[in-house]
Formats: C-alpha cells, sequence, structure tokens
C-alpha cells in the first residue's frame, strides 16, 4: 500500500521502540520518513533497514530538550523536502520507583524529555503547518496519561501534561487545516522495559508482574489506524482500553487496584521487607 506517496514524516525517537516501527510502518506506506533521535548510530542502522527494503528514510541527530536544535532539524527537513505531513513525538524516558526516592535530576529528565520535549517540537513543528495549511501532529502519550499508575509519578506527570497540550492544540488547529493526535499506549515491546532505571526494587520482580506487551510493530499499526481516522485519542492494547474505560466509569475502583498494584510493588522492593512496606501504607490519610 503506497498511499503516503509524497508524504513526508518526522519522528522523535525514531531509532527504536514505537518511533522505529512507525518508520518502517509509514516507509512501507510511501512516505519518506526521517528518523530523530539521540543515538545518531542507532538511527542510521534504522534507517538503512528502511532503504533496503525499499523506503525512503534519512537519519538525523536531535536531543529535544535542546529548543534550537528540535527548531533547526523540523526546519530543516520540512525545506528539504518541500513539506511537513506528520510530526510524530516519540521520543520518552521513564523512571520507576516511589515518589519519595526521587531527587531532582529523576523528575527534571522525565519533564524535560517526555513534556518539554513535546512542546519544543510542537512549537517548531505546528507553525510550518499552518502556514502551509495542512499537517498532523501525532504526540505518543501514555495510558498513564489518561489513569494515575504508582510508581512513575513523573512519568504520569509528563503524560497528563502531554494529552492535556494534545487536546487543547487539537481545537485551536482544526479551523487552520492542521489535526492532532494523542497516542495513549498499554504496555508495548521496546527498549525502555529494560532501560528504565527502578529504584528501590529488583527489576526481573518488577518486569514478571506486568501484563503480556504488545508488540511495537501491531502498535504502529493501530497508531496510523487511528491517525488515518483522526482520532483525538488513540488508545493502544485491551488492557489499556479497559483501565481507560475503567477510570472514567469509576474512578474508585481504579484507585483501588492502584493500591493493591503499589503494595506488590513494595513487596518486590529488594533489600525491603512487608513489615516495612506495610508501616508505609499504614501512613496514608
Amino acid at each position: 500500500m503506497r498511499r503516503l506517496a509524497g508524504r513526508v514524516a518526522i519522528i522523535t525517537g525514531g531509532a527504536s521502540g514505537i518511533g522505529r516501527a512507525l518508520g518502517e510502518a509509514l516507509a512501507s506506506r510511501g512516505a519518506t520518513v526521517v528518523l530523530a533521535d539521540r543515538d545518531s548510530a542507532l538511527a542510521e542502522q534504522a534507517a538503512a533497514a528502511v532503504v533496503a527494503r525499499g523506503g525512503a528514510a534519512e537519519a538525523l541527530h536531535l536531543d529535544v530538550t535542546v529548543p534550537e536544535d528540535v527548531r533547526a532539524l523540523i526546519a530543516l527537513a520540512a525545506s528539504r523536502h518541500g513539506r511537513l505531513d506528520y510530526l510524530f513525538n516519540s521520543a520518552g524516558v521513564a523512571i520507576g520507583g516511589e515518589a519519595v526516592q526521587l531527587d531532582d535530576h529523576a523528575w527534571s529528565r522525565v519533564l524535560e524529555v517526555d513534556l518539554l520535549g513535546v512542546v519544543h517540537c510542537v512549537r517548531a513543528g505546528y507553525p510550518i503547518m499552518v502556514a502551509q495549511g495542512f499537517g498532523h501532529i501525532v504526540n505518543i502519550a501514555s495510558v498513564a496519561g489518561l489513569v494515575p499508575v504508582p510508581f512513575q509519578a513523573p512519568y504520569v506527570a509528563a503524560k497528563f501534561g502531554v494529552v492535556g497540550l494534545s487536546l487543547a492544540l487539537r481545537s485551536e488547529a482544526r479551523d487552520l487545516g492542521v489535526r492532532v493526535s494523542v497516542v495513549c499506549p498499554g504496555l508495548i515491546e521496546t527498549p525502555i522495559l529494560e532501560t528504565t532505571p527502578i529504584l528501590g526494587a529488583d527489576r526481573g520482580r518488577v518486569l514478571r508482574l506486568l501484563p503480556k506487551a504488545m508488540a511495537a510493530s501491531a502498535c504502529a499499526e493501530r497508531i496510523l489506524c487511528g491517525v488515518e481516522k483522526n482520532q483525538g485519542i488513540i488508545v493502544v492494547t485491551s488492557l489499556a482500553r479497559a483501565m481507560w474505560l475503567g477510570f472514567r466509569v469509576s474512578p474508585a475502583l481504579v484507585d483501588h487496584g492502584a493500591l493493591l498494584a503499589m503494595r506488590r510493588l513494595r513487596a518486590a522492593c529488594s533489600g525491603g521487607d512487608r513489615a516495612r512496606s506495610r508501616r508505609l501504607e499504614d501512613r496514608r490519610p
């Protein structure tokens, strides 16, 4: 299916995970993809793989926390290709741990990449799309941007911010020819599962508590289906949809489920014991 022939897509975080899968799926449909990532070598590998399969792709280095670099890259890509049809903001990081354990660096790192990184990209790409009268911004958030989950407060704060930004911008952009969607996936098979720092807990035990993850390629197909339909909120995985529905119907029920999940996480803490876990729980208001 080459129905996106001639379209141009910039994908941040395009070297791996959901970003790379989106690049491959878009290229297979005929789009030219720009894979932007901090890991230049991995981005080059991803672009080369797309080209080897007959697609059009290039890799560019980008740190989304540096606004001037973001503006320069997006302007360069749009100028080089003469248009900007899609901007997928997929770059992201996470840190697992209880809020009491997280220092200033943990908070600032997650918020700078996951929230401000999206802001920088939107500020750079949106005016170009408004000027040309078309385009689609797709911000990758998380089900944690729709339903608060424990053990990753900075990530939740950032993703709720991305959802709010996206929905507000969608209303503003509609009459200007620009579409905006926000993607809220559940658990997806990406390198972030292995690279995310987890404070005060045994990684193996924590990972065993997680549900089965969806393949990134399947996630990308679901995202592009939602983009084609111009869905405002694209929720990926059955469990994520169930969590979102449950939170809207009964926030108290989901809150109770989060409490049970937090107790299981505390039980998995390395160096912690159940007595300490119970003492912490008893302090809740």
